[in-house]
């Protein structure tokens, strides 16, 4: 029997839940969807392109990444520049040895990276290293390739961004590569990093000129030369953790941007532990609160709103023996929530079941998120590749 009390606050909070879920799926450009554009034509003339892969420590992974680029079916000259950036495991010898194999030597220059100067993030600072290099040896290239050392392109990826962007005269467009996706681990949180990305930067409305919502994908972005170059260069993110929405905010006012989903482009970098996934949530995601205490504790009490509270009315008014009419808004709250899931696991080639687990991966992410302010006051965040790019001060 219900608390006289208590059903009316538990029938609004039902009620609320619900609501948050009618806006998510309603008023958010359909981000649950995966929907991926059909081939744009080719165009009349192909331009030279430079791809870059900023490198560091990445010698179980470069080769295939540089083999990848080098692959590539495209129909005009394209130069890759690996930038070195203070290995220690032979990572430009293995891409060296990657390109020679190709019979393509000639194709690949390894730059090193001078040291990193105070106020960069590394990664941003080897993409400039990269830009200087393309500026000596290709000064007519129109387009920059930005992908990363773990990432591994299909043949046709290259040329099938190019069409795009002359085809719809984007300043940027980028693919948010497939993620590894085979442990239980990978299987449980990678379709749901996606599916919240997607949430947070709608797809629909990061490909429209007329919204201001801007975001991209680091492992592959091609940029227009002349874009970057009106926003001042990589200078203009240097102290940016997270360098790929960042340089698509600052993009998209002068020139239009498009971010979709890759079919042929996938991270070759496992996850295989909880620990891993812990790190690479937790990297960032303090930074993406501007690394505000109000905007984490509004961040916590949305997430729990929105993907523990349905099931946990759910389950508490069974065990009350509460009736449907205090716990129906909350049953379909649980259900648009699993249903909107679907689309991304299916993806991701994953069973349908998981997305019952869904609140619990939630969880795991509102820990990683904690975790990462909590690194921050430590003066620890942003830590990669034995670097600490954000903490408190800086």
């Amino acid at each position: 029997m219900a608390h006289p009390v208590l059903s009316p606050l538990f029938l609004a909070l039902s009620l609320l839940t619900l609501m948050i879920w009618c806006i998510l799926l309603v008023g958010r450009a359909g981000f649950w969807r995966v929907r991926k554009p059909h081939p744009a034509p080719p165009p009349a003339q192909w331009p030279t392109v430079v791809a870059i892969i900023p490198a560091r420590d990445e010698a179980s992974v470069i080769a295939d990444a540089v083999a990848s680029v080098l692959g590539q079916d495209y129909p005009a000259p394209l130069k890759l520049i690996v930038v070195d950036d203070h290995s220690s495991d032979g990572t430009a010898d293995a891409a060296r040895a990657a390109a020679a194999e190709l019979g393509k030597a000639d194709v690949l220059t390894v730059v090193s990276a001078r040291e990193l100067p105070s106020g960069w993030s590394g990664k941003v600072w080897a993409q400039s290293e990269g830009l200087a290099a393309a500026n000596r040896l290709v000064p007519d290239a129109g387009w920059l390739w930005l992908t990363d050392a773990d990432i591994h392109h299909g043949s046709g990826v290259l040329a099938a961004l190019v069409a795009r962007a002359l085809h719809e005269q984007r300043g940027l467009v980028s693919l948010m590569v497939r993620l590894r996706c085979v442990s239980l681990s990978e299987r449980l949180i990678v379709p749901a990093f996606v599916f919240f990305f997607a949430k947070l930067y709608p797809f629909g409305r990061v490909n429209d000129p007329n919204s201001r919502v801007a975001a991209a994908a680091g492992g592959c972005m091609l940029v227009r030369r002349a874009a970057l170059a009106r926003i001042g260069d990589f200078a203009a993110i240097r102290n940016a953790l997270i360098d790929d929405c960042s340089l698509a905010a600052l993009i998209k006012p002068g020139a239009s941007i498009r971010l979709d989903l890759a079919d042929d482009s996938h991270s070759l970098r496992p996850y295989d532990d909880w620990h891993s996934l812990w790190n690479m949530i937790a990297r960032s995601a303090y930074t993406q609160l501007r690394h505000s205490p109000l905007l984490l504790a509004g961040a916590m009490a949305g997430m729990l709103l929105t993907y523990l509270a349905p099931p946990a009315l759910v389950v508490t008014g069974l065990v009350a023996g509460m009736g449907i009419g205090l716990t129906w808004p909350a049953w379909l709250a649980w259900i648009g929530m699993t249903v909107s899931y679907l689309p991304m696991l299916r993806e991701y080639r994953q069973t349908g079941w998981l997305a019952l687990l869904l609140p619990v991966t939630a969880l795991f992410y509102m820990g990683a998120t904690v975790a990462s302010a909590w690194r921050y006051s430590l003066r620890r965040g942003g830590q990669w590749k034995g670097r600490v790019q954000a903490s408190a001060g800086h």
